[in-house]
């Protein structure tokens, strides 16, 4: 492991340029559980120059399937999954701020999760890690920028699950947040999402190799090892939206010279969608299982469920009353897994309580992942650099 370096030398460069992932050790973390973790190793990048104060930093948290590596290129050519907003003269301008961005807990890019191993076997924690909730990742997110020797943050800003620990770090944190930008989220997952989730989670129990732990594949089990390419493909159509996939796909068929009905049934359809929307989700799937831990998956979507604020604290005025940092509300009105109404019950609340809080509803059709899709950059682009400037 590479040990972290004096932030106030570190300047690294956007997009086309290498990037470097620095970690942080830590000897244990308390968990809401009641369980204390450790030893700990946390994951991140930063982006920019800190300034002699450090207080132009700018806290990025990713969503569900996200991790450290937010902007800029890796060595073997791996672009962030938010360069087009993060980076000089971005939405999130690396000329003025310092951006870090670290691997959740329970991850698995780096930062302590069910693949990292046990210290009392030495083998993975797998599916015996810890259950974790939002408010632990938090909780290490700030053990991480304590270490760093930063007081207090310019602005937090996450999506969907980062979103949700954006709100965990306005109410929970309040003088350590000048702003916080909550893109796509929600104070507590619903029922629907609960039930996603639920599904996903399935997928991957019910897979034999996850069942038995064996990563063995036979040429005749065809099935085995597609638990969580089946949960990503069930996940992947709940962040898109009807009128994009009708856009991008409608009822194409992968074969352009098909006439008639030439499907067939069983095993022998699995991986050979016919029509280019199944192709899509295969494709989607296979990625998955190249880049990520499918007890990570579970663990992180466990947590995801847990989140409500609103039982947390009895409402959402009584969790919020606390929040001093100046808000951003963002969503998209295609987006139906968390849809304007749960980002309107969070402005309502904040505005109940005379809080500073802006809520734009961005009219885009790419569903609940229109924060990361390029298309969307420009509107963001303005909406983020304006808002964080006048912080």
């Amino acid at each position: 492991m590479q040990a972290s370096s004096d932030l106030n030398n570190q300047n690294i460069s956007s997009y086309g340029s290498p990037t470097r992932t620095f970690y942080e050790s830590f000897e244990q973390v308390d968990l809401e559980s009641g369980v204390r973790l450790g030893p700990l190793t946390v994951a991140y990048e930063t982006y920019g120059q800190l300034s002699p104060g450090k207080d132009n930093v700018v806290l990025i948290l990713h969503a569900l399937s996200g991790d450290a590596h937010a902007a800029g290129m890796t060595e073997n050519g791996r672009v962030g999954w938010w360069d087009g907003m993060i980076g000089p003269g971005k939405g999130v301008d690396t000329n003025k701020y310092f951006v870090i961005c670290s691997n959740c807990l329970g991850g698995c890019k780096g930062t302590t999760g069910p693949p990292s191993p046990n210290p009392l076997t030495g083998k993975p924690y797998g599916r015996s890690f810890p259950r974790i909730t939002i408010r632990d990742m938090v909780n290490v997110q700030a053990m991480l920028i304590e270490r760093l020797g930063i007081s207090k943050l310019h602005s937090v800003v996450g999506g969907s699950m980062g979103g949700m620990q954006a709100l965990d770090w306005a109410t929970r944190f309040p003088g350590k947040v000048k702003s916080a930008v909550v893109i796509a989220a929600t104070a507590r997952l619903s029922p629907q999402g609960i039930a996603f989730n639920w599904v996903g989670r399935n997928a991957i129990y019910s897979d034999p190799i996850s069942a038995c732990g064996t990563p063995e594949v036979d040429s005749d089990s065809v099935r085995m090892g597609r638990g969580l390419a089946v949960a990503r493909m069930i996940g992947h159509i709940t962040y898109l939206s009807e009128e994009i996939m009708e856009r991008k796909f409608g009822r194409k068929l992968t074969l352009k010279d098909m006439d008639g009905i030439r499907y067939s049934l069983g095993e022998n359809e699995i991986g050979s969608g016919e029509f280019e929307v199944e192709s899509y989700l295969e494709h989607q799937g296979a990625k998955f299982m190249e880049r990520f831990d499918e007890d990570s998956y579970i663990i992180i979507t466990k947590a995801i469920d847990y989140f409500d604020l609103e039982s947390q604290y009895g409402d959402l005025t009584r969790a919020f009353s606390t929040v001093e940092s100046k808000m951003l509300v963002l969503s998209f009105t295609s987006d139906w897994l968390y849809p304007t109404s749960m980002s309107l019950a969070i402005v309502r609340a904040l505005q109940t309580l005379k809080k500073n809080v802006s809520f734009v509803e961005l009219d885009m059709p790419f569903g609940h992942d229109s924060f990361l899709i390029p298309a969307a950059m420009p509107k963001l682009t303005r909406i983020m650099r304006g808002f964080l400037n006048g912080v």
